[in-house]
């Protein structure tokens, strides 16, 4: 064989190898991030607009474990929302700020509430297809890859409760 066509033909095997290990990956990554977490329950999922278009919204919920061992909730996502990141306010010398929250470790049987002056989940440039009435999608990553989906309904700026 001439040296171009034996190169030609490592070539196509190392692509070969390399679309298989992709779909292992695939694979791998379906049975690591299945559709919900097991012992994990949410509810009272809703998203505020912002008072202000162009200002982030605030997704609120409540999340419940009851699996067999601890939970860290580390990201979210809103449909709808370019980016979502894990907020909390905190007090500090009197005033209070909000500031991007660490992991969430959940203990088994406890309930933690997402609400405002609290935990929540900040989703910025939202689009304008997000109406009140409406709902979108939240999901939850946990550390090891898990995920969870809720709906959330959209709610007018300053309907929070």
């Amino acid at each position: 064989m001439k040296p171009g066509i034996l190169a030609s033909a490592a070539l196509s095997l190392a692509a070969l190898g390399l679309a298989g290990c992709g779909s292992d990956g695939a694979q791998q990554q379906t049975e690591t991030a299945p559709e919900g977490f097991p012992g994990i329950t949410v509810t009272n999922g809703r998203l505020v607009l912002p008072t202000v278009k162009g200002n982030p919204g605030a997704v609120y919920f409540d999340i419940s474990y009851d699996g067999d061992d601890v939970a860290v909730l580390r990201a979210a996502d809103v449909a709808g929302a370019k980016s979502a990141m894990l907020h909390e306010t905190v007090e500090a010398n009197g005033q209070s700020s909000m500031q991007e929250s660490m992991p969430i470790k959940i203990n088994k049987g406890a309930t933690i509430k997402f609400e405002p002056g609290g935990r929540h989940v900040m989703a910025m440039d939202l689009d304008d297809t997000l109406q009140p009435g409406g709902t979108t999608e939240v999901t939850l990553t946990f550390t090891g890859g898990d995920k969870m989906s809720f709906p959330a309904q959209i709610l007018a700026p300053g309907d929070a409760h």
